[in-house]
Parts: C-alpha cells; sequence; structure tokens
C-alpha cells in the first residue's frame, strides 16, 4: 500500500492560493479594457472592431488548451503529495513540450484557421483586414503564450500562487504598457497591440522558465525514460483530452447563449452583453477558490491523506458560498449603477435592469459548479468531471429549446442556470463515490 503522508489543510492555506490567483484572473479584463481603450483614442471603429475579433478568436484557439494549466496543476500538486521530484519535473517538461509543439501548430495553420474565423465572425471587410493584420502577428506568439499555460499550472500545482499571480502581473502589466506605448507613442495602430501582447507573453515565458529552473535546482535532470514512461503519458493525454471536451462544452454553451441574444433585439443583445460582463467578473473570485482546491485535492490525493482532501473541499465549498452570496448583493443592490457606467443608452440601461436578477443569482447558482471543477480536476477525475460536463450541457439544451420560445430572454437566462446547477449537482453526486474509491481505507 502507498506510503500515508498527513499534512494540514487550514483556512490560512486556502486564502494563500485564493487571494492571489484573484487578483491573477481579476488582472485579465483590465488588459481588454486597456486595449480597447487605447485603440479606441485613433477614433476608428473599423479597428475596434478588429482588435474585439481577433481577441475573441486568440480566446476561443487558446480555451482549446486550458488543460495545460489546469491538468498541470492537478498532476503536480498529486506529485508535490507523493513527495515524486521526478514526476514534478516530467510533468512540467511534458505540458511544456505539448504547449510548444501546439503554438508551432498553430503558427503553420495560420492561414486556414484565419479564413475560417473570418468566415465564423461574418465581419465587414475594414474589420477582417485589421484582424488578419492583428493575428498574423499573434501567431507568432502561440508557443510561448501555451508554454506559460503550462509553467503557471505547474507553479499553481507546487503551492507557489505569489509566483503565478507574480508572473501574471508581469505579462498583464508589460502587456498594457507596450500597447500604450507602440500604439499612442509609435502609432502602430492594431500591430502594436499585437506586438505588445507577442512580446509581453515571450518575456514572462523567459522569466517563468528561468524561476522554473532555480525551483527544480538538481531535479531538472531526469532520465528520459522518466520523462517518456508510458504510464506518465497516458495519464497526461488523457487528463487533458477530457478536459479539452469539458472546455469545448462550456464554449458551446456561452456561444449558443450570445446566438441566442443575437436573434433578438440589438436592445436585449446589448444589454445581455453587459450582464454577462457581470457575470463573468464575478465568476473570477470564484476561479481563486476553485484554484486553491485544485492544488490541495491533488496534494491530498498524491498523500493518499483523506482528511486533507475532505478539510479541502469542505473549505473551499465554504468560502465559495460566503463569497457567492456576497458578490449576488452586490449586483443586486449596485447593479444599476454599475449598468449606468457601463452604457448611456436608456433602452439597454431599462432592459438590463429588467434582468439583472438573473446575472445578480448567478453566483450562487454556480459555486458548486465551480468549486467541484476544481476538486475533480485537481483529483484528476477527468472522465466524471467530462461526463457531467456533457449531461449539463444536454440539458441546457433541452432548457434552452423549451424555454427561450415561452419565456423569450427570461429562458436563455433560465437555461444557463439551470445549466450551472446541473453542473454542480451532478459532480457533488459523483463525488462520494470517486472519494470511496480514490480512499479506500478511509
Amino acid at each position: 500500500m502507498s506510503t500515508v503522508r498527513p499534512f494540514e489543510v487550514t483556512q490560512r492555506g486556502v486564502l494563500a492560493i485564493a487571494i492571489p490567483m484573484t487578483i491573477a484572473y481579476l488582472s485579465t479584463p483590465l488588459l481588454g479594457i486597456v486595449d480597447t481603450a487605447v485603440i479606441g483614442q485613433l477614433g476608428r471603429a473599423d479597428l475596434l472592431g478588429g482588435i474585439a475579433v481577433g481577441a475573441v478568436v486568440f480566446d476561443i484557439l487558446f480555451a482549446t488548451f486550458n488543460f495545460l494549466r489546469s491538468g498541470t496543476t492537478g498532476l503536480t500538486a498529486q506529485a508535490v503529495g507523493a513527495e515524486d521530484q521526478t514526476a514534478q519535473t516530467a510533468t512540467l517538461y511534458r505540458s511544456a513540450l505539448i504547449g510548444l509543439i501546439a503554438g508551432a501548430l498553430i503558427i503553420a495553420l495560420q492561414v486556414p484557421l484565419l479564413a475560417v474565423s473570418l468566415g465564423f465572425m461574418g465581419a465587414s471587410e475594414p474589420v477582417n483586414a485589421a484582424v488578419s493584420e492583428y493575428f498574423a502577428i499573434r501567431a507568432l506568439g502561440a508557443p510561448v503564450s501555451l508554454l506559460n499555460y503550462a509553467i503557471l499550472g505547474w507553479f499553481l500545482g507546487l503551492g507557489r500562487a505569489g509566483t503565478g499571480l507574480g508572473l501574471q502581473l508581469l505579462l498583464n502589466g508589460l502587456n498594457m504598457a507596450l500597447n500604450v506605448t507602440f500604439v499612442l507613442w509609435l502609432g502602430w495602430g492594431v500591430a502594436g497591440v499585437a506586438w505588445g501582447t507577442v512580446i509581453g507573453e515571450t518575456v514572462t515565458a523567459i522569466v517563468g522558465v528561468l524561476l522554473a529552473w532555480r525551483t527544480l535546482g538538481a531535479n531538472a535532470f531526469i532520465p528520459l525514460a522518466a520523462l517518456t514512461e508510458r504510464l506518465g503519458l497516458i495519464r497526461t493525454f488523457s487528463v487533458n483530452r477530457d478536459i479539452m471536451i469539458r472546455s469545448f462544452s462550456l464554449l458551446l454553451v456561452f456561444a449558443l447563449f450570445t446566438s441566442a441574444g443575437a436573434r433578438q433585439t440589438d436592445v436585449v443583445l446589448a444589454a445581455n452583453a453587459i450582464l454577462m460582463n457581470l457575470f463573468i467578473f464575478g465568476s473570477y473570485f470564484l476561479d481563486g477558490f476553485a484554484t486553491a482546491a485544485e492544488q490541495l485535492a491533488g496534494r491530498a490525493v498524491g498523500a493518499r491523506y483523506r482528511p486533507a482532501f475532505s478539510r479541502a473541499v469542505a473549505l473551499t465549498l465554504a468560502w465559495g458560498y460566503a463569497l457567492a452570496a456576497a458578490l449576488s448583493v452586490v449586483l443586486l443592490v449596485a447593479g444599476p449603477a454599475i449598468i449606468d457606467l457601463l452604457t448611456t443608452s436608456p433602452e439597454v440601461r431599462s432592459a438590463a435592469r429588467h434582468f439583472l436578477v438573473w446575472a445578480a443569482l448567478t453566483p450562487l447558482f454556480g459555486v458548486a459548479a465551480f468549486e467541484f471543477d476544481g476538486v475533480f480536476i485537481g483529483a484528476t477525475w477527468s472522465d466524471d468531471m467530462r461526463n457531467m460536463m456533457l449531461v449539463s450541457l444536454a440539458v441546457y439544451l433541452l432548457v434552452w429549446l423549451v424555454a427561450t420560445p415561452l419565456l423569450g430572454n427570461h429562458g436563455l437566462w433560465l437555461a444557463l442556470a439551470v445549466f450551472l446547477l446541473v453542473r454542480g449537482l451532478t459532480l457533488a453526486a459523483r463525488y462520494p463515490l470517486r472519494l470511496q474509491r480514490t480512499f479506500p481505507e478511509g
């Protein structure tokens, strides 16, 4: 039987991971705001549209490789719990290699990828021209972008959220500074935003590699057999495959939500966009505790120590529900004022207020889904996470098809709420069985 390695999970330990990563996640939308503001100063709608569409294209493209962050966190955390230094190193190297190869493929396939993206978006010719310029430059940074995913996931798996925060702040801060310099001072336009992102990603990757090398020390050198070990490779690819399917399903839900809103009036579409931003902003807070759940649950699995696992789940869920309740209250009370800051249109303001209650309650609807997602990723119960996501997607489609014609936009938000609830409930239902299988001695 594997050796049990007891360790204590404390409130301070949970917060030490959750708070830095919440700050790191919140810096991401700030970057988008700065990019928009910088290009907006040029006074050209086609350039602003090009940046918006180009950013969405890369968001979707890179979301496919989110497993390089979350999968690496879970596998690394388990290696930490097992006190297996070789496995920690091998996990980083495998993920980094996958990221570099995938990034190289994006560069090689950029022409057909751009063609498909432009066809899907259906924007005007001036916007398409701006997107093409942006895409050609951003694609060059794909290998280092995906390498950064792997490095961030590895440091989070080690429990070094402070290092993860530092890398994210370096990335986003440098990106913002370069974008302002290239666009406003040098007049590079869309190319300036793209080059700012590529350079920021490259510098961050170099710093990340140096920090990882220093962290590994003598453990940086492992036998090639450890890196290519069959079971390790199979496990890496199976976990990554399941997380990729889960990410695609989640993207489909939000794509259908947006497309259904677009088929209504422009006012409803704009109102939904504002309210969805409120939901996404709230999700960044919950993601911090989900990341804590990933690291602590993974470490407990590696250590074969059930009390730490159960304590990590209980604490992250408790913090998640407390934070979700607070966020819902804030959105209900301050939501109208926030809406007024985001739009000057009286019609959009009125519509957004009408549907505000749905966006305000989404943190409570989704907290179990967020936190159990973190637990299942950390424990590498990725098959169940994938299957429960597909079940939730099927329920979402059913409610979406029935409720939207009957209730209009209320039906659309109802489908999203049901999707979040079903995700949380199905994962919670699977949790006891997986817990018993993972810790049969408990």
